[in-house]
């Protein structure tokens, strides 16, 4: 068995409170994600895919840090961070959000959930907005406090993920709707629990509230989910490309607007109240966008993992963008991408080509999402 210290880890990087329980039943490598260890290998991610989406799996997602954010000013200074509305959200409930910059460029990309009148949390991708948020309400005026609380996410995604909660939970469970969350304990264990999650299947995230219990946690959900074949796992990056989710730092980052990606309707000009990035963006609704996020089906031999780089893609010779996430989706038995493109190539069934590690290779411009374009399977 491996021990954690076999990997030779420092203590500059931080372990999730998961960390031994993953190495325990199986992780074999991890990646570095908000300054924290996350387990990316159980062995196959082809396996890994079909036990995603025939039966579930548990991932160690403690490295989407909280930024919490409460008092008197939250909602308001909540709102200022954002370009959506929020003006209808309820205590209870669960959006996805962007977070922006002066200049309209996406800083993060996150779920938000509101715990109550004046409490939030911002459940992160990957990059530093404790310190943005800290920094933006310095001279804000505003009466806010904005700390990273001990809070540690699991995602449970997959199609029986709603019988192993409710083994856990019992019925009553069910009654949870699509992007709302409850307070729970397991045994006495602290939990937030939200109907949410980086996968496109039906699927909850449990935040663990007192880190000194992830082992624990971890033990009591497997056991409840032998009997529907729950597996360890880490997110699939197979499924999270064929249901055409973003990864930040890949499929967007600082120099990327909301419209680029096709993300409008998360972007209200329109509500009175003021958000930081909104002159920018109505001047760059104004003007139009000269790139546009697409759908890419690349031809040839099945790639033999994601994309390490971004590969350029050419039409006639010419650059006009690059490849950002691509994989090989067994279950569509095509390479699939998420591309950057010039605007005025952005259409359905145009022919290009992607230089890929193997060489030149022909690909057309395809819808996105590739698969379960309603989200049907999330939100039933």
């Amino acid at each position: 068995m491996m021990q954690s210290n076999d990997f030779g880890f420092g203590t500059q990087i931080r372990k999730s409170p998961y960390f031994d329980a993953t190495v325990r039943w199986g992780a074999k490598g991890f990646s570095v994600y908000n300054h924290m260890y996350i387990p990316r290998d159980f062995g196959d991610p082809e396996q890994n895919f079909w036990n995603l989406v025939n039966d579930a799996i548990l991932c160690d997602v403690g490295v989407e840090r909280q930024v919490e954010i409460t008092g008197p000013d939250a909602a308001r200074f909540t709102q200022m961070l954002t370009p959506r509305d929020l003006s209808k959200m309820a205590v209870g409930q669960c959006k996805y959000v962007l977070i922006t910059n002066a200049d309209g460029g996406i800083l993060n990309d996150p779920i938000l959930l509101r715990l109550a009148e004046n409490h939030f949390w911002i459940s992160l991708a990957d990059s530093d907005i404790l310190l943005w948020a800290q920094g933006v309400a310095v001279h804000s005026g505003m009466d806010v406090t904005i700390r990273e609380p001990d809070v540690s996410p699991l995602q449970l995604q997959g199609p029986k993920s709603g019988e192993v909660m409710k083994a856990l939970f019992g019925d009553s469970i069910m009654d949870l709707k699509y992007y709302w969350l409850r307070e729970v304990e397991l045994d006495g264990i602290p939990l937030i629990v939200s109907r949410t999650g980086w996968s496109s299947e039906l699927g909850y995230e449990l935040y663990l509230q007192d880190g000194t219990r992830g082992d624990e946690l971890w033990e009591k959900i497997m056991a409840a989910g032998e009997p529907f074949g729950l597996k360890p796992g880490h997110t699939s990056s197979i499924r999270r490309i064929e249901g055409g989710m973003l990864s930040y730092h890949a499929d967007a980052d600082i120099n990327t607007n909301p419209y680029e990606l096709g993300l409008d309707r998360l972007v209200n000009l329109d509500m009175e109240a003021d958000f930081i990035g909104k002159a920018a963006l109505r001047r760059i609704k104004e003007e139009g966008v000269t790139r546009k996020q697409v759908g890419l089906v690349i031809e040839g031999a099945p790639l033999k993992g994601p994309n390490t780089t971004f590969w350029t893609i050419t039409k006639d010779g010419a650059a006009i963008g690059k490849v950002t996430s691509a994989i090989y989706s067994p279950r569509l038995e095509q390479n699939i991408a998420l591309a950057m493109v010039s605007a005025d190539i952005a259409k359905i069934g145009t022919e290009v080509e992607v230089s890929t590690p193997s060489g030149l290779a022909p690909a057309t411009i395809a819808e996105r999402p590739f698969y379960d374009p309603k989200k049907k399977l999330a939100a039933a």
